[in-house]
């Protein structure tokens, strides 16, 4: 059985933070370099900074060495992977059609994590779903409204 812990904050951080970082930045004349270049700082240096305060926050726990390393590993992997994801929609489709994709793209791995985790908890997986998925909206709804407040004021 899969360790849903070792993986699950890696997977929500990547995928919200990717929909989110598409939704702002899709608008410009340079917006497919922008939004791939965005992404590839998340999947490197936001990547790295999340999977170290991982490291640190389990070592502050005093878990032991197995589970500081398999949790800042996992961590590390998933977002990785997951943003890859987000580049190659970025990469191969236009900014609009990349954006539509993304979302459901991320929506659908975002109800799939809550459906796991609704299983380990013994909850009724709709209600996570419904849940997470909700403030997944608020996030890329807020970081689309921030992005064209930010790039209307510029262009």
């Amino acid at each position: 059985m899969i360790n849903i812990n070792k993986f699950s904050m890696g997977a929500t951080a990547a995928i919200i933070t990717s929909i989110s970082l598409i939704a702002g930045l899709n608008r410009g004349e340079h917006a497919k370099t922008s939004i791939i270049a965005g992404l590839l700082i998340i999947a490197i240096a936001d990547n790295i900074s999340d999977s170290l305060g991982i490291h640190i926050y389990k070592e502050s726990e005093r878990a032991c060495r197995k589970d500081i390393n398999s949790s800042t590993f996992g961590n590390f992997i998933t977002r990785l992977l997951l943003v890859i994801t987000f580049i190659g929609i970025v990469w191969f489709l236009p900014p609009r059609t990349a954006f539509i994709v993304s979302s459901f793209w991320g929506l659908f791995l975002l109800s799939i994590l809550s459906y796991l985790i609704a299983k380990v908890r013994n909850t009724k997986p709709i209600k996570e779903i419904i849940s997470h998925l909700l403030v997944a909206l608020a996030v890329v709804i807020g970081s689309r409204f921030l992005g064209y407040l930010i790039l209307n004021k510029i262009n």
